[in-house]
């Protein structure tokens, strides 16, 4: 069975964006995109592929599908960008868009849990969960797997990386990628009783 990851970069006090959901605080280094080139590469939107130099095959892939948020989703459509991962299945949660804004991406316009444990049974890679909070909270018992890009940053306030009433989730520390900047922690849902 695939599992659902939520992939996602964040502060050190746990915040995704700015209240205002811009993210321009976020200022990773090198040593950042070196660690997304070799770990994973697909997660890079079309635009960052081309500037990377990166072609057609790639090593370590992790993931075949992305699912996204409206609100994550129109970052890079609000700029022509409708085809964001052209070497995933790309789909958009929304209740509001009406129709898919490009052949390449499939629409989710209702029960985003029930078609989420859809894509979990079918066979392949994992899937990404791109964003935003919003859809993290709705997905949140989905999710099989995080994977933290965090940013030595501390805001404050913000749009957090779950949002919503108290309900504790456990996870597991089981991976760490540390370089100068940033560092990508792994966290494995432990199916623990709250």
């Amino acid at each position: 069975m695939r599992k659902l990851v939520y992939y996602v970069a964040v502060t050190l006090d746990g915040f995704i964006a700015a209240p205002d959901g811009s993210y321009d605080f976020f200022r990773p280094g090198t040593d950042y995109t070196d660690l997304i080139r070799e770990h994973f590469p697909e997660t890079l939107p079309a635009p960052a592929l081309e500037a990377f130099g990166i072609g057609p095959e790639v090593a370590n892939v992790k993931f075949d599908t992305v699912v996204s948020g409206r609100t994550t989703y129109e970052v890079g459509a609000s700029v022509g960008l409708t085809d964001q991962y052209p070497r995933l299945r790309q789909y958009v949660v929304s209740s509001t868009m009406g129709a898919s804004p490009d052949p390449a991406v499939t629409l989710i316009a209702d029960d985003p849990v029930g078609a989420i444990r859809e894509l979990k049974r079918e066979e392949g890679l994992d899937i990404y969960l791109c964003g935003g909070a919003a859809l993290a909270r709705t997905l949140a018992e989905e999710i099989d797997e995080l994977v933290l890009k965090i940013n030595p940053v501390a805001v404050g306030a913000g749009i957090p990386l779950f949002g919503g009433d108290f309900a504790p989730r456990r996870f597991r520390l089981t991976d760490v990628k540390a370089g100068a900047t940033v560092s990508i922690q792994t966290y494995e849902r432990t199916g623990e009783a709250r």
